[in-house]
């Protein structure tokens, strides 16, 4: 059994354009304090071995101190370290990967081609390749690992799984159940997938230990995976300093709404929904809850309360309209096709209004 610790997509030095220069200069001091984490999280487990499966930094543009802490990290460590660069971070012969002086124990994917290595003390083969350009054609299905008595296959690589038409290295579950790899540790995904099995080949991708912006909702992490021939157990492990998340409160229960506890660490975004008779007063929310939050951004997709009838008795084009629609509605034999055709009425007074209804119509 080898216990490794599986992460990706750290993007480090995210530029965090949402917020104000001051907070996300603290995010990107909280990345780096990440890579700390990681080594702590290392020795914690008792991790043997870390993959790490691309997207480490965010763009070419980094600062000189993220990444001599992380030459510091993976030195401390202290245990073989594979990187297999992702779409933002892809390997050039110019590039990042090629000019930093890591330690001796990191080994980093450059072709495109896969590469394995024998790490015969622990008993594994781990088989990697790299992105060399923003965007890769598949490439998993080009590995058939030659199985070996004893031998733990696993492999490291930045990749989209169950996406055929991606442009960002398309991996699909026969190629998975075709390489003979016991794990396959994936990044590209910014939301756990939990443990997958495809044929005999186990895998997954951790998403991204720290959220960047209300896409990354939710807590985020890495894994810590025991994994032997023919049997893989994963566990994940929280490491997001803040949350983003994601609330919807009706305009009548504005009154009564309490923030969630330990909501002054973390983003988020809240929006106001339902029927009023007035707009609701955003700054005055806003100027209520921000002192209370990391950050805040408020949505209105409120709708004033009105018969949408009231009008259908009028000679013009709008109550022509409304009398077709009433008809229809009147003639309705469920709940459900009157409910559209009230939607369908609203969006088309907003229309003629030259307003945008907030609610979808489908």
């Amino acid at each position: 059994m080898i216990r490794i610790l599986h992460a990706a997509d750290l993007h480090l030095d995210s530029p965090f354009d949402a917020l104000s220069e001051e907070k996300a200069a603290l995010r990107r001091r909280e990345q780096r304090e990440l890579l700390r984490s990681l080594a702590g999280i290392r020795a914690e487990q008792g991790a043997q071995l870390v993959l790490l499966s691309g997207d480490l930094f965010d763009s070419d543009a980094s600062w000189a101190e993220t990444e001599e802490l992380l030459s510091l990290t993976l030195s401390e460590m202290a245990v073989p370290v594979f990187i297999a660069p992702g779409n933002h971070d892809y390997y050039s012969s110019a590039g990042r990967w090629a000019r930093l002086r890591l330690p001796e124990n990191v080994y980093v994917f450059t072709s495109p081609d896969f590469d394995g290595v024998v790490l015969g003390e622990l008993g594994v083969r781990v088989w990697g390749a790299a992105f060399t350009d923003n965007y890769s054609e598949g490439r998993l299905g080009e590995l058939r690992i030659p199985r070996q008595d004893n031998f733990t296959e696993l492999v490291c690589i930045h990749g989209e799984a169950g996406a055929p038409a991606s442009r960002y290295n398309p991996i699909t579950e026969a190629e998975l159940a075709a390489s003979n790899a016991d794990y396959v540790a994936l990044g590209h995904n910014h939301s756990f997938s939990g443990l997958r099995k495809a044929g005999n080949t186990y895998y997954a991708w951790p998403g991204c230990p720290e959220g960047r912006g209300f896409d990354e909702c939710g807590e985020k992490g890495v894994l810590i995976v025991d994994a032997e021939p023919g049997s893989v157990r994963a566990k994940f492990i929280p490491t997001g300093a803040r949350r983003y998340e994601k609330l919807r409160v009706p305009a009548g229960g504005l009154e009564d709404f309490r923030l969630p506890d330990g909501a002054q660490d973390n983003i988020y975004e809240i929006t106001v929904t339902g029927e009023t008779d007035k707009e609701p007063d955003m700054a005055a929310l806003y100027r209520a809850l921000e002192p209370r939050v990391f950050a805040l951004r408020l949505k209105d997709e409120t709708r004033l309360r009105r018969d949408v009838w009231e009008r259908a008795g009028e000679d013009s084009l709008r109550g022509v309209f409304l009398r077709v629609l009433r008809d229809r509605y009147g003639s309705a034999r469920t709940d459900a096709e009157r409910e559209e055709i009230t939607r369908a009425a609203r969006w088309g007074l907003a229309a003629l209004d030259g307003r945008e209804e907030a609610e979808p119509l489908w």
